[in-house]
């Protein structure tokens, strides 16, 4: 298996990326647990999408910034990837209260940077790319690098086309006919669509900055912002500088063996209705987002476990999983799951139904149990008889979280 961008550009870059998140608007499932953390199509957490994306982009010099219940994720990191660097390579984690010259936790993301900036001042490399830790996407970070360099840029901000209702959310940038960027607001009431189209440039909060240029203006915005933060603070402060400020188109972004529906694709998954049409979308039969890309494969930890497995053949006691994601270490055990994803070490016992559901790890359904369009936390028991999802009236009696959209969360 062949990787692109394992090159001196690569190798003379820092990343750091971003994971202290609390993920609110995920909650219950991220009440013990960040959002980077949070599972994601079965045997791979959040994280694993941007860690794999700069480790085939060939950059092996990873800080992971940790904060917000960090001790799950710290260990998913030790675990996972710090075992698949080789000499003068890591991928490391720091926290706020161990990572730093400071006792405070981060008060915003640049502020999280600067208080790591020995980290990168010791490393000696021209680049440092900045990226969240909190997406699903695929992106091969050394054309991004080669774009940042041929533009002679001070920062360059990965860029998505979105519609002018969604621009609301995003920092929104205009620009030139370069791609130079001329003005930058955050979240704007009324955003300016890109010239004759009506899309708007928003902003993916991934950046690569020049390493003189980074310690530079952070040691400025310090000066004058205690919760110094990249989009409200460090590329205003840029452009009124006059400094070197790009876009990077991401739909120009090619990932090898990428097919075309791809092209494009970035989830925010940060409310439990998206985080949910995410999943299903990798369940359906022709998904967007194609996780069988073996030239560029999404890694993660894939544990001692056995073979999943589905047992009995009777009329009336079969074991199925039809149009499903199923972990290794599950046991279908005489039930039926349906459009679903399954994760690790989860038994469906016999005469259940599990439907259009995403169970996490360690699930077990008891018997003559029905689920439909649910989200099972891990390590989570379903009682013999159980029925979710089919009156939310009672699921909500139950304690269990129901969305507008009809998702029902059971989480311990």
């Amino acid at each position: 298996m062949t990787y692109r961008g394992i090159g001196s550009i690569a190798k003379n870059t820092l990343a750091m990326v971003l994971a202290g998140g609390k993920g609110e608007r995920l909650s219950p499932i991220t009440i013990r647990r960040s959002k980077p953390s949070v599972p994601f199509g079965g045997k791979y957490k959040i994280i694993d999408f941007v860690l794999s994306n700069l480790f085939n982009s060939g950059i092996r010099k990873v800080y992971i910034l940790t904060q917000y219940r960090a001790y799950s994720l710290n260990r998913h990191i030790r675990e996972s990837w710090a075992k698949w660097t080789g000499l003068g390579e890591f991928f490391d984690t720091i926290q706020p209260e161990t990572g730093s010259m400071s006792d405070e936790w981060f008060k915003g993301t640049a502020d999280a940077i600067y208080q790591n900036l020995r980290f990168i001042e010791s490393s000696g490399v021209d680049h440092v790319a900045i990226f969240g830790g909190d997406h699903i996407y695929k992106m091969e970070v050394s054309q991004m690098l080669e774009y940042h360099i041929m533009n002679r840029a001070d920062i360059t901000i990965a860029a998505l086309e979105v519609s002018v209702d969604e621009a609301k959310r995003f920092g929104i940038f205009n620009v030139d006919d370069d791609l130079r960027v001329n003005s930058f607001v955050e979240k704007p009431t009324v955003p300016q669509p890109i010239p004759g189209r009506d899309t708007c440039f928003a902003s993916m909060g991934n950046y690569i900055f020049s390493t003189r240029k980074l310690l530079e203006v952070l040691h400025e915005g310090k000066k004058r912002y205690d919760d110094l933060d990249f989009g409200k603070h460090v590329i205003p402060m840029m452009l009124e500088a006059g400094d070197k400020v790009y876009a990077y188109n991401f739909f120009d972004n090619c990932v090898p063996g990428m097919e075309v529906n791809e092209r494009g694709y970035w989830k925010d998954v940060g409310t439990l209705e998206s985080y949910y049409d995410a999943n299903m979308d990798i369940v359906s039969p022709s998904p967007q987002l194609n996780l069988y890309n073996y030239q560029w494969p999404i890694l993660t930890n894939q544990g001692n476990l056995p073979p999943a497995k589905s047992v009995f053949d009777d009329d009336d006691r079969r074991g199925q999983n039809i149009d499903s994601l199923v972990c290794g270490g599950c046991i279908t055990s005489g039930g039926v799951v349906r459009r679903s994803i399954v994760g690790p070490c989860t038994k469906v016992n016999s005469f259940s139904l599990v439907e259009d559901s995403i169970l996490f790890e360690h699930v077990e359904i008891g018997r003559h149990a029905r689920i439909r369009r649910a989200i099972i936390d891990e390590n989570i028991s379903i009682p013999e008889g159980t029925v979710i999802g089919y009156d939310h009236d009672q699921d909500r009696q139950r304690g269990y979280t129901v969305t507008e959209g009809g998702i029902v969360v059971v989480s311990a």
